[in-house]
């Protein structure tokens, strides 16, 4: 029986997710969603289940509201890097869910590198 597209989507992101979790213990957790129409980020702290910053293409802010391509993950992805720095977090590790490390996803995690994030 052929898998559907979103079956295959979510035993990857369990995939993915888990394997992050055993080797990156005690480091906040940078969460991407991205659908059809926008692009998200979040940085989590696991231990205590609390969202310490965030950034959106939904925000009027950046410029990019209601965009979902590469220019507008690359805005997100700096807006994610000074936010996560007034936080006080300088190091996570990237959990790209089910998506494919290519693309808005890959321009998001260079954006947030070249704020000074180290992911």
């Amino acid at each position: 029986m052929a898998n559907s597209k979103r079956t295959l989507f979510l035993k990857r992101r369990l995939r993915v997710r888990n394997k992050l979790r055993k080797v990156n213990v005690g480091r906040a957790r940078l969460s991407v969603h991205r659908s059809n129409k926008n692009i998200s980020v979040q940085l989590i702290d696991d231990v205590n289940g609390v969202t310490l910053a965030s950034a959106s293409s939904l925000e009027k802010d950046l410029g990019v509201l209601g965009k979902n391509n590469v220019e507008a993950a690359a805005k997100v992805g700096t807006a994610i890097a000074e936010r996560a720095t007034k936080a006080g977090v300088s190091e996570a590790y990237f959990d790209r869910g089910g998506f494919l490390f290519h693309g808005k996803v890959k321009a998001l995690a260079d954006a947030a590198r070249e704020g000074g994030l180290k992911i």
